[in-house]
C-alpha cells in the first residue's frame, strides 16, 4: 500500500490500476524441472529424516534396515539426469552426469545389496547418506526455487556453494570405507570358493 510521502512507492495512476498485469506462463520444460527438483528435494528430505531418526533412536547399525530400500529408489530417480543431460534439457556434461550417478548406482544397486550385513556394520553407510541426502536436499531446493522464482535467497546460494568442504569429503571416505569393506569380503567368499574346489 502506498503512503503519502513516501518517494520509494511510485504513485499508481488509474489508468495503471486497471490495466491488467501479464504473467507469463513456465513452459512445459520448467514445469517439468520444477516438479522434478521439487520431488527430488522431498525424497531426499525423507532419507535424510528417516537416517537421523533411525541412527539417533536406534543406533547406525539399524539404518541400512530402515532406509536402504527408500535409498535405492530415491537415487534410482537420478537417472532421469542422465537423460537431461543427454537431451539438452539442462546445460549439464553427459559424461560428468553419467560418471555421478553411475558411482551412487554402484554403492547402491551394488555393494549396499549385495552385501548387506557389511553395510549394515558399518556407521560408513550412515554417514554417506547423511552427505548425500543434505546434499540433494540443498542441491535440488535451490534448482527448484531458481527455476521457479528465477532466483535464489542468498543463503541458498551460500549452501549451495559452502558445505560441500564439508559433506563432499564425508561422502568420498564414507564410500571409500564401504567399498574396501565390500572388497574384503569378497575375498573371504572368494577364498572359500577355491578351498571347496581344492578338496
Amino acid at each position: 500500500m502506498d503512503r503519502p510521502g513516501d518517494s520509494q512507492n511510485p504513485t499508481r495512476t488509474d489508468q495503471q490500476e486497471s490495466s491488467p498485469v501479464k504473467v507469463v506462463p513456465p513452459s512445459y520444460r520448467s514445469l517439468y524441472l520444477i516438479c522434478y527438483n521439487a520431488i527430488s528435494a522431498l525424497l531426499w528430505a525423507v532419507v535424510l529424516g528417516r537416517v537421523v531418526l533411525i541412527a539417533g533412536i536406534h543406533g547406525p547399525k539399524y539404518v541400512f534396515a530402515g532406509v536402504g530400500e527408500w535409498t535405492k529408489w530415491t537415487q534410482t530417480l537420478a537417472a532421469l539426469e542422465i537423460a537431461h543431460a543427454g537431451i539438452g534439457l539442462v546445460r549439464a556434461p553427459l559424461l560428468t552426469t553419467l560418471m555421478q550417478v553411475a558411482s551412487r548406482f554402484l554403492l547402491v544397486w551394488l555393494i549396499a545389496f549385495n552385501f548387506p550385513s557389511t553395510v549394515s556394520a558399518s556407521p560408513a553407510y550412515t554417514t554417506m547418506l547423511l552427505a548425500w541426502s543434505i546434499t540433494e536436499v540443498i542441491r535440488y531446493s535451490y534448482f527448484a526455487v531458481n527455476l521457479a522464482y528465477g532466483g535464489v535467497p542468498a543463503f541458498m546460494t551460500w549452501l549451495r556453494y559452502n558445505t560441500f568442504f564439508v559433506l563432499y569429503p564425508m561422502g568420498i571416505s564414507s564410500a571409500y570405507v564401504l567399498f574396501t569393506h565390500m572388497m574384503v569380503q569378497r575375498q573371504k567368499v572368494m577364498r572359500n570358493i577355491k578351498a571347496k574346489k581344492s578338496v
